[in-house]
């Protein structure tokens, strides 16, 4: 007995079908890899929170620098460092045993410069310079121990960082003063990033202002020697700045 061939009429129904259900499934699976990501990334960052957090329980409340230099958490790495170099200061940072030496907690899965030739990135997070990090045109002054950080619940210490060099050169910094942005941040989940705070939790974080997003869209996609740092926003766009402010870790600010 003859098997019946399939018309053509017929082949061409099954792939009508088969790119349907496709057209219905992709969505779902980017929404599912995206969610992925999300929880990688809050959970990467919770594991730095409480690195930083132990080093201040066997260093007498002292905080790690939030810098980026021999002795603080991570070190500068060399002028067109290879990503091994990169992942090298890391290593040689003073929070890397507190991660269970473990180098994939400095990234954002979500964050695929590496694989990019103009930024060529590793490291995804920075720490705010009120922790014991960067100060910034004397607006403020840094917290050199964890009690001086006052409502450790709302203070960020960890945030998703974007310098179109490749990494942040000293910390993420806040101008205390005329309202104006200094540095950017990485916004890889859908106009979000994640935090770390000062008591070890960490959560992610909507945007809202435009001007921000679109600046901040500009450090992590545009042609790095075109970016400007410092933007001033709008009289109507101050949500997001005023959180950043709220929440910076510093001792005090003008």
């Amino acid at each position: 007995m003859k098997t019946k061939a399939f018309t053509l009429i017929e082949l061409l129904v099954v792939i009508a079908i088969i790119a349907v259900l496709m057209a219905i499934l992709m969505p779902s699976l980017r929404a599912a890899k995206d969610h992925a990501r999300r929880v990688h990334c809050v959970s990467n960052v919770k594991t730095l929170s409480l690195a930083w957090f132990m080093y201040k329980d066997d260093n007498d409340d002292k905080l790690v620098g939030g810098h980026v230099a021999p002795g603080m958490w991570v070190l500068r790495p060399p002028d067109n460092a290879t990503i091994e170099q990169k992942k090298d200061v890391i290593r040689q940072g003073e929070l890397f045993e507190y991660t269970g030496k473990t180098l994939d907690v400095y990234r954002c899965p979500a964050d695929l410069r590496q694989k990019d030739p103009r930024q060529y990135a590793f490291r995804s997070f920075s720490i705010a310079g009120g922790a014991n990090g960067e100060g910034w045109q004397e607006t403020y002054e840094q917290a050199r121990t964890y009690s001086d950080i006052r409502k450790p619940a709302t203070k960020y210490v960890f945030l998703e960082d974007i310098d179109p060099r490749g990494f942040n050169t000293g910390s993420w910094v806040m101008h205390f003063g005329p309202i104006s942005w200094v540095d950017p941040l990485a916004m890889w989940h859908n106009e979000k990033s994640t935090f770390g705070f000062a008591d070890g939790h960490s959560e992610m974080h909507r945007w809202y202002d435009k001007s921000f997003i679109d600046w901040s869209h500009e450090a992590m996609f545009g042609p790095p020697a075109s970016f400007s740092f410092s933007m001033t926003p709008p009289a109507n766009e101050h949500k997001d700045i005023q959180y950043m402010g709220r929440g910076y870790p510093c001792k005090s600010h003008n």
